[in-house]
């Protein structure tokens, strides 16, 4: 892979942490997504709320906020709108440019974008950090959710979400032999010559079982909850899915005794906080309190 000026430069002043990491590759190949996409964020607001949920805003307002790994920034204009006092975004690839750009767009002036590898990103700590559709594409998901978790103050929260290995069979048979083949080609010819005609029946699937979705026999087919979550969506949040799927070099599907085992493990987790709860039959989300 080409290094750029900016990579050039980091590599000088001696920031290997970031161009050494075992993720770059995943980081660079999100960031050429994320660069190729309009201004401003690609989900709703209500997108946003369902992802945090439990978390809500008077759980963020006025509190200091950390997204490990903001992408494009995405998230971050919707967590700007919960008021919290001071926002910081990490990721280590280059769609921190998007990131940026989008948040001197927003209203919201109290924030900041940091470029480095979110494994060893260390803090003073915060009020509440998340990772939202991160833990799951990193080589070490453990380590990601050891950052996270270091990252949060006494009496702070933490919230992720991650692919599940329940409920996501068809996914796992069907479209993880062609990410692990077109994460190797040019991210152009992944997303419009493959993502693009892939898309299409996955489109008119979703529509049949949001139209469907009363009858019995609808409800017993794959992916039936996601499907009416992302049948609300045009074909162009359909795309920028499945190029998501197939553009990265690394996806684990986890599994809820592995997140359990994973909780179980830290002894500044408030035990009585902690929340395993299933999105859209193919996900988890999951979180607590530090004591």
């Amino acid at each position: 892979m080409p290094i750029t000026a900016n990579a050039f430069l980091l590599r000088i002043i001696g920031s290997k942490k970031v161009y050494m990491s075992k993720d770059l590759k995943t980081a660079s190949a999100f960031a050429r997504s994320w660069n190729n996409l309009p201004e401003g964020s690609v989900y709703t607001r209500d997108q946003f709320e369902d992802w945090l949920f439990p978390i809500r805003k008077k759980d963020a307002c006025g509190k200091k906020v950390l997204e490990l790994g903001c992408g494009n920034g995405s998230l971050l204009i919707h967590m700007a709108n919960w008021e919290p006092s001071f926002l910081e975004g990490v990721d280590l690839g280059d769609s921190v440019k998007s990131a940026r750009k989008n948040m001197t767009l927003s209203n919201f002036k109290n924030w900041k974008i940091t470029q480095v590898d979110l494994n060893s990103f260390r803090s003073d700590g915060f009020d509440f950090v998340y990772c939202i559709g991160v833990l799951h594409h990193l080589k070490n998901p453990k380590k990601g959710l050891d950052s996270v978790i270091a990252n949060v103050k006494k009496g702070g929260r933490f919230h992720c979400w991650v692919y599940a290995r329940e409920g996501n069979a068809v996914i796992i048979y069907l479209v993880e032999p062609f990410r692990r083949l077109f994460s190797r080609f040019p991210w152009w010819l992944t997303k419009y010559f493959v993502a693009t005609p892939l898309t299409v029946p996955f489109y008119l699937y979703a529509k049949m079982i949001n139209i469907l979705s009363d009858l019995t026999i609808i409800r017993k087919l794959p992916l039936y909850k996601y499907s009416l979550w992302i049948a609300k969506r045009e074909f162009s949040f359909f795309r920028h899915v499945a190029f998501d799927q197939l553009v990265t070099p690394q996806t684990t599907y986890i599994d809820k005794k592995t997140i359990e085992s994973w909780l179980s493990g830290y002894p500044c987790i408030d035990k009585e906080s902690i929340y395993i709860t299933m999105r859209n039959g193919n996900s988890w989300k999951f979180g607590g309190c530090i004591r």
